[in-house]
């Protein structure tokens, strides 16, 4: 199994923020925003997200929780523009309801999914650098770069895998899959992240690995995460909603949402059993 140290800080000029992301953002309204209202996806007849209101800040590391069924997975389909649905979702300030899937990427909405999405028989570099050249035309992708461009080189070493630059993407750990896929979003300078059950199938070192780089991108980006681990939402998340039922049932910090009686019932037992992870 391909090992590495993870994911590291940049290590550049200052020019980037090295400040953490904190409960309602670190820039308010004035920067990347994500806000959704009245969103409601049915599918014949059955509603699978019913009027979600959430607004989603920069620099506010929210993660999205429920039972099997809540409507989370469904929520970014249709923020993403993967399912039809009505009501509003804007991107500070533009609408994405309606629109088709590459054309919400290129205003700067990037997913993952629950098993990465990579190009396993090229390199690590290669697959960023297509990522990269998503505004290039075909015979500039086709020729052969002498240098590293300045975002990917960045990317690379954001995820922590300059060394692994020239490794086929199929010989990577699992992990490592997933932390190619989000540096595939940062090359297209995707400021809305939404990532689908990131840490799935990890190790222990891998999920802290993890969830230290999303701390950092959570810093400069909106980025919300869909997860069933709560021992990994306990570490990291700065804000939490929880739906149920396609509705939101709770929102507030970590402490606040484990102390609400309703998802004690639904979602996380007891408030004996509030420790246990979600299965």
């Amino acid at each position: 199994m391909t090992t590495t140290e993870g994911p590291q800080p940049p290590v550049t000029g200052g020019a980037r923020r090295s400040d953490q992301p904190v409960f309602g953002g670190n820039r308010g309204m004035g920067t990347e925003y994500l806000e959704i209202t009245g969103l409601t996806v049915t599918f014949d007849g059955f509603t699978a997200v019913d009027g979600v209101d959430l607004t989603l800040l920069q620099g506010d590391l929210r993660f999205l929780i429920g039972p099997n069924g809540a409507g989370k997975t469904t929520l970014v389909d249709a923020v993403t523009g993967l399912v039809p649905a009505t009501g509003s979702a804007t991107k500070s300030g533009t609408e994405l309801i309606g629109r088709k899937v590459q054309q919400i990427a290129r205003l700067g909405v990037g997913r993952t999914f629950q098993t990465a999405t990579v190009f396993e028989r090229l390199t690590v570099l290669q697959n960023l650098d297509i990522a990269a050249g998503a505004d290039r035309s075909p015979l500039q992708l086709l020729r052969r770069r002498r240098t590293v461009e300045p975002r990917v080189a960045q990317a690379l070493e954001t995820i922590g895998l300059t060394a692994l630059a020239d490794r086929q993407a199929e010989t990577l750990a699992h992990g490592q899959k997933q932390w190619l896929e989000i540096g595939m979003l940062l090359v297209q300078n995707a400021d809305v992240l939404l990532l689908d059950e990131p840490v799935a199938g990890m190790s222990h070192e891998e999920r802290a690995a993890t969830g230290q780089l999303l701390r950092r991108i959570g810093a400069d980006r909106t980025v919300v995460v869909v997860e069933h681990d709560m021992d990994f939402m306990r570490d990291f998340a700065t804000s939490v909603t929880v739906l149920h039922a396609g509705k939101v049932l709770a929102e507030g910090t970590v402490a606040q949402v484990q102390a609400d009686p309703r998802v004690q019932e639904v979602y996380l037992g007891t408030p004996a059993m509030a420790g246990a992870a979600d299965a």
